[in-house]
């Protein structure tokens, strides 16, 4: 098996076909791929190249490294495995994640808060403030005003200093 090459600074008009007859030159190019985005269909300016042996690879880097192509210089280097990387989208599993979902606790239980006080509704308290304030009232309407009207506003008791034929 031969040595998987990463090829940069290609012209973005590099075929793939061109990048095989540049490497031929340095040996027996079994491929050669130039990375395309999906979007644009244009080449990314860059690609991989394989070459049958190690050897081959090896004068392919000495020869073509730095060497123009075009108006761009083209870098080769040794490939290296493709790292792992996280699927697009949501909740792409991650390894500091804890079982059973986001933001789970570590253990399943109810914590403990030792003696601190509840903070949930008291509802007998509740109901015996209520109970206090409608007997106050005279009964709970909602918190609507009596008489049916907003309070303010009106034009009955507003004094600004202006009669309303428009003078003081």
């Amino acid at each position: 098996m031969g040595k998987k090459m990463f090829v940069g600074g290609l012209p973005y008009e590099v075929t793939e076909s061109q990048l095989k007859t540049i490497f031929a030159a340095c040996g027996t190019v079994v491929s050669a791929k130039v990375i395309m985005d999906r979007e644009t269909g244009r080449s990314k300016g860059f690609g991989f190249v394989e070459m049958s042996s190690d050897a081959e690879a090896a004068a392919a880097i000495a020869k073509l490294n730095n060497s123009p192509v075009g108006e761009r210089r083209m870098f080769v280097n040794e490939a290296r495995p493709m790292e792992a990387r996280p699927k697009p989208g949501f909740g792409a599993p991650s390894p500091d994640r804890r079982p059973g979902g986001f933001g789970a606790p570590p253990s399943f239980e109810k914590p403990n808060y030792g003696d601190r006080p509840s903070f949930g509704p008291d509802k007998k308290g509740f109901h015996e403030r209520k109970k206090k304030y409608e007997e106050r009232k005279g009964g709970f309407d909602g918190g609507k005003p009596k008489g049916g009207k907003p309070k303010g506003g009106g034009k009955k008791g507003r004094d600004d200093g202006f009669d309303d034929d428009g003078g003081w």
